[in-house]
């Protein structure tokens, strides 16, 4: 018998018949029914896939990541099936997997109405049901490419005919058939919870130039009630949307103008600069120095730098004096400058510059949402030179700083990802090796988790990049600190060494917040609006009762604001109840009820946005409260 030999994943190994077919094996081994593909020598493979050789295998759950990839993909399929039986003559183009779920992009000269929608949910439902066999097919380019055509698929024409190997692979169930690379469930069967989410437009190929098409999303499960909770959690990440709130709150808005280009009406730019403002605290405790570098640098300074090679086509431009001048995207060319533009000894070093500058970047329109991704931004950004003996201490210092930032805006876990050398790496392979030891000695002696994602760093360094988990866990990432020993070489930086020689010191880029919009966006999804009491933009809002109380609660309105609060004062004739209910949904903080009570006595009646209701209390005594509420949210009591 020609039989080969599969290890399995507690080390124990099997001989089977060469040509079996995976689930032949999964079968005769009592495998759990919840697998619905396998890793065969790591590679993601279809339970049909025959082994013709000995090798390893995992076998893959519906539960796991890439068993939820493989249901994700496979429900994508369903739909696009579903779709084509209800409207013949809609063309498929490409239908990935994403965070949570899928999309497919069809081209259809009818939009997507919400009652075809549900059609389409109720024609998966039907095929699921059908536990149609799913197939693996694989076939010449040139065949594949009659085959669509005369499918009348333009689309999956031309993504054949940009494909490079002359083999592609198919998948077919039922009578539908679509090109794929795989792997799938082994049938519709398998496909048991699944929702269509949204309809939107999307270019052909992302490019603006090309026709729009009409892209569906849906998210797929391995059970109903996973679903449903996800369901829950898109529901109320809809009612947390920072595009949302920030019309809702009157924190900003956009104008064609300007295209994502936020505009931060007087609200908004309080929480701008009150972010700015906290990590400028910090700054002075962690000894750095804020720098003011120009706008626009002459495109000779982005061509020494490299970034006019890897980053022009997201570069804006201008001419004066006939000379041509780049908008700058990022920083770092400027502060090379100011650290050559005097002579570095080693007692100067470490040497950490901040920068709030405004940048600038293209994006394409398409990929552009609310304050997440803008084309002008500012960030929390600097740059460390640093001798390479000083790597490990300056990682350590910004952990330490990384995570008081994120405790005091209340971020759960983190996930952290080092990244090392890759293949078009610049440099010596020895001072790559001690970087990358010196970042993972730094996560370690912080006791930080973390993996290790070979090949993956810039080519100019290694870096970690973090994520962080949101009130709903979704992850941002949001702090990043990068190793670069590029620019110093390109802009032949050095230092005196103490042994008077010339050295090369390595350049740590790092941001906490990153974009200081973006952050913002996050963060007003991850508290839904309700601002700590520190950045608030508005703190207080006093009520009266009636107009008999102005007096006093004028005199109240005045202490506050000379005290250092941000405060309103409602003396509107309307109903109480009324006004507490527009403070509650302005989201302020705190609202003080001044009524004949509180006039007599001159106390206030403090009401905590959410309902809670506080004891009378003198002015100064709220006043207090509220300093000590303040320095416990940003972790100082």
């Amino acid at each position: 018998m020609d039989s080969i030999r599969v290890t399995l994943t507690d080390g124990k190994s099997v001989e089977i018949r060469r040509g079996s077919q995976i689930n032949e094996l999964a079968s005769a081994l009592g495998v759990n029914g919840d697998v619905i593909a396998a890793k065969v020598n790591r590679q993601l493979v279809d339970l049909s896939r025959a082994l013709e050789e000995d090798c390893s295998i995992e076998w893959v759950s519906r539960e796991s990541a890439d068993g939820l990839d493989v249901l994700r993909h496979s429900t994508a399929h369903l739909m696009a099936q579903a779709v084509q039986s209800l409207f013949p003559g809609t063309q498929v183009t490409i239908g990935p997997t994403i965070e949570d779920g899928f999309y497919y992009d069809f081209k259809r000269e009818q939009p997507f109405t919400p009652e075809e929608i549900e059609k389409i949910e109720a024609r998966m439902e039907e095929l699921a049901k059908a536990n149609l066999k799913v197939t693996r097919e694989e076939m010449p380019k040139s065949r594949a490419i009659e085959l669509f055509r005369k499918l009348g698929e333009n689309y999956k024409v031309a993504i054949i005919e940009e494909i490079p190997e002359e083999t592609v692979s198919l998948y077919r169930q039922g009578e539908w058939v679509d090109l794929c690379r795989g792997p799938h469930v082994p049938s519709t069967g398998v496909l048991k919870a699944f929702k269509i989410t949204t309809v939107a437009g999307a270019y052909w190929r992302g490019d603006e130039k090309n026709e729009m098409l009409q892209r569906l999303y849906g998210t797929s499960w391995p059970d109903k009630a996973k679903l449903k909770e996800h369901l829950r959690l898109l529901e109320e990440a809809q009612k947390r949307d920072h595009r949302k709130l920030g019309r809702e709150l009157d924190l900003f808005s956009f104008h064609p103008v300007a295209p994502a280009s936020p505009f931060f009406h007087p609200k908004g730019a309080i929480v701008y600069n009150q972010l700015i403002s906290y990590v400028r605290s910090l700054y002075v405790r962690y000894a750095y120095e804020e720098v003011i570098t120009p706008q626009i640098l002459d495109v000779e300074l982005w061509h020494r730098s490299g970034h006019y090679d890897h980053y022009r086509d997201s570069m804006y431009f201008t001419e004066v004096d006939e000379r041509q001048f780049g908008v700058k995207p990022m920083n770092c060319p400027g502060h090379t400058l100011i650290y050559s533009s005097r002579k570095r000894s080693y007692r100067d070093l470490p040497l950490r510059m901040a920068d709030f500058g405004r940048l600038h970047r293209y994006e394409r329109s398409g990929v552009t949402a609310g304050l997440t991704r803008v084309r002008s931004f500012s960030q929390d950004d600097a740059h460390i030179f640093c001798a390479p003996d000083q790597i490990e201490s300056e990682i350590s210092s910004l952990i330490k700083m990384l995570r008081e930032v994120y405790r005091t805006f209340q971020f759960g876990d983190m996930q952290v990802k080092l990244s090392t050398r890759p293949k078009d790496f610049i440099g010596d392979v020895e001072i790559w090796e001690k970087a990358e030891a010196a970042l993972g000695q730094a996560l370690s002696k912080e006791r930080i988790d973390y993996q290790v994602n070979p090949g993956d760093g810039a080519f100019y360094g290694p870096k970690i990049d973090f994520v962080v988990l949101d009130a709903l866990r979704r992850g941002w990432q949001l702090a990043t600190m990068q190793l670069d020993f590029f620019l110093p070489e390109r802009f032949e930086l050095v230092y005196t060494s103490a042994g008077g020689t010339d050295e090369r010191p390595v350049m740590i880029h790092r941001a906490l917040l990153g974009s200081i919009e973006r952050f913002m966006g996050i963060l007003i999804e991850h508290c839904a609006g309700a601002f700590p009491l520190w950045i608030a933009p508005v703190q207080v809002r006093i009520l009266t009762v009636t107009d008999d109380h102005k007096d006093y609660a004028k005199r109240i309105f005045e202490e506050l604001r000379n005290a250092g609060w941000r405060v309103e004062l409602d003396g509107r004739n309307e109903k109480l109840g009324y006004k507490i209910r527009e403070a509650q949904l302005a989201k302020i903080p705190y609202a003080l009820i001044i009524g004949e009570k509180e006039v007599q006595a001159q106390t206030v009646a403090p009401r905590r946005r959410g309902g809670e209701n506080f004891p009378p209390l003198g002015v100064a005594e709220f006043i207090q409260k509220l300093r000590s509420e303040v320095a416990q949210e940003k972790g100082a009591a």
